[in-house]
């Protein structure tokens, strides 16, 4: 592990990396072969099957695979499609892939066929590599347009297996030697919501990414045991890679059910997992919880969503002081955090806040002119992070939109108080969080235009009592026909993936509108229940 204290010099100058070879710029990949290559028997991953990987045989398939995909034509400047789940193989193959100088695309579930294509499609992808949990939805992907040559992950009855094609050849030095990696270069794409047909591509340097994985984690362990109960799509995948890199361990599940994370971590003697609030009250809600043991963990990371107060203090009580609420955006990574001691902190109105800024970011508040706004003013928080985005991904005035002289235009609307402390009382840019991503109400609207039952249409969210944000559409069909719940899902899961399908379905006659005539969402939620 001394290789991993000298991170930040590595960055600065040159250094000799394990593989023998000399380089101005160490990623990430870099730095965790340099980590595996410490302590090859230490047991770095336990997969959702109970197989343990030791750091040695995790560093080999890294550069094995690396070497493979080089061979292939992937090298700086190419894209990489991964259509993978919590998996070792799909671990290993985002680590390849960005070791032979490739950026990746990670394609996460939720996303409809048709959607993955016109991305693979925009982003000129070389390859797509798919492990033996999403084969499935491979298969529904060959045939569309777009779609680069399919390599898959262990064997299957679609594809060539890159895995055993890899393990014919012996360890190599894996570096593009033509044109090294620099901290400029994208290490992802990472696709959001949007508003054009294609999601936003989210443009992340191997700069900015090497150093938000050096950022303190406080109360993670020492080393850290990471639980990826969630997607290593989204943010588990970051935090397996900061275990990682600290000489900790990860352990993989398919998925989050509560009873199965519960057992988890008192079998595996867990220290750290990340949730998002609703699946958090799940766990809180689950008969086993007050008789698992859940000694082990020291710190539960949350957010992505608005958390209840009420549901915080009751997790505080069942859990100890573990919480650490996490406030960020794909466009800036991480902008704040608030500890165990920070939880009961609200400001106007109860708002709970949302911490601080860590260390390195920058947080203002202005209001449309562009001030600068006094504390406890309400405006449109812009942050300023060495972590943000490079821009988007063949949208160059949407990219000018949002970063302005430096700073992300998040589109929430906050305030700080005297203290520094971060409140989000609102949303600028219409957007519903769920669990799993964004949905945007506009390009859920122009889908259900398409349906033949549907004459108009307006999407709206609604927060329940413990804020989870949930979707809704109202409906004014067309005359003679009445479209039903279970088809308008079906219809929207088929072309835009089941995150976009909405929970309730309003028929009316005409929908309400508001003095400028625009559909009334506020009526319109009136109409839920409750």
């Amino acid at each position: 592990m001394s290789r991993q204290r000298g991170t930040t010099e590595t960055q600065r100058g040159t250094t000799e990396t394990q593989n023998g070879t000399r380089t101005g710029f160490s990623t990430y990949t870099d730095a965790l072969l340099d980590v595996l290559s410490a302590a090859p028997s230490r047991e770095v991953l336990t997969t959702a099957e109970g197989a343990v990987i030791s750091a040695g045989r995790l560093r080999d398939r890294v550069c094995r695979l690396g070497g493979e995909l080089e061979r292939r034509g992937v090298v700086r400047g190419t894209t990489v499609g991964l259509l993978t789940g919590n998996s070792a193989e799909g671990l290993a193959a985002r680590y390849a892939a960005n070791l032979a100088g490739a950026r990746v695309v990670v394609l996460y579930e939720g996303m409809s066929a048709p959607v993955m294509a016109r991305i693979l499609a925009s982003v000129d992808g070389t390859l797509l590599l798919v492990d033996g949990l999403r084969q499935d939805v491979a298969r529904e992907l060959l045939p569309l347009p777009g779609v680069p040559p399919v390599l898959s992950l262990g064997r299957s009855d679609f594809a060539e297996d890159v895995l055993a094609a890899a393990d014919r050849h012996a360890v190599r030095p894996v570096r593009p030697t033509r044109a090294p990696v620099g901290p400029d270069d994208d290490w992802r794409i990472g696709y959001t919501g949007g508003t054009t047909g294609i999601p936003k591509g989210i443009r992340m340097s191997h700069g900015s990414y090497r150093q938000s994985l050096e950022r303190p984690l406080t109360g993670a362990g020492d080393p850290p045991r990471f639980l990826a109960c969630t997607s290593l799509a989204h943010l588990a995948g970051i935090f397996a890679d900061t275990a990682l890199l600290r000489g900790g361990s990860v352990v993989l599940r398919h998925g989050f059910e509560p009873g199965d994370v519960l057992a988890t971590v008192q079998r595996e003697r867990v220290t750290h997992t990340w949730l998002l609030p609703p699946l958090l009250y799940r766990l809180l809600d689950h008969p086993d919880v007050l008789a698992t043991d859940l000694s082990s963990l020291s710190r539960v990371s949350y957010g992505g969503t608005a958390a209840a107060p009420a549901r915080l203090r009751q997790a505080a009580e069942l859990l100890g002081p573990v919480l650490y609420g996490l406030y960020g955006q794909a466009e800036a990574q991480l902008i704040s955090e608030t500890g165990p001691d920070e939880q009961e902190l609200t400001g106007h109105e109860g708002h709970p806040t949302v911490g601080r800024a860590v260390p390195g970011v920058e947080i203002t508040v202005r209001d449309a002119d562009g001030t600068v706004l006094p504390p406890g003013t309400p405006g449109e928080v812009l942050v300023r992070s060495p972590y943000a985005m490079h821009g988007y991904w063949k949208q160059p005035e949407l990219t000018r939109e949002v970063l302005r002289d430096g700073w992300v235009h998040t589109g929430d609307v906050g305030y700080l108080d005297e203290n520094g402390y971060l409140y989000i009382v609102d949303r600028i840019k219409e957007m519903i969080v769920v669990v799993g991503g964004h949905v945007y109400p506009a390009e859920l609207e122009a889908l259900l235009l398409d349906h033949p039952s549907v004459a108009q249409c307006t999407v709206f969210g609604s927060r329940d009592e413990e804020a989870v944000e949930h979707v809704h559409a109202a409906v004014v069909p067309v005359p003679g026909h009445e479209p039903s719940l279970g088809e308008i899902r079906a219809f929207v899961t088929a072309r835009k993936g089941r995150l976009y399908a909405p929970e309730t379905l309003h028929l009316l006659p005409a929908l309400p509108l508001t003095a400028v005539g625009k559909p009334d969402k506020r009526r319109l939620r009136s109409l839920l229940p409750g």
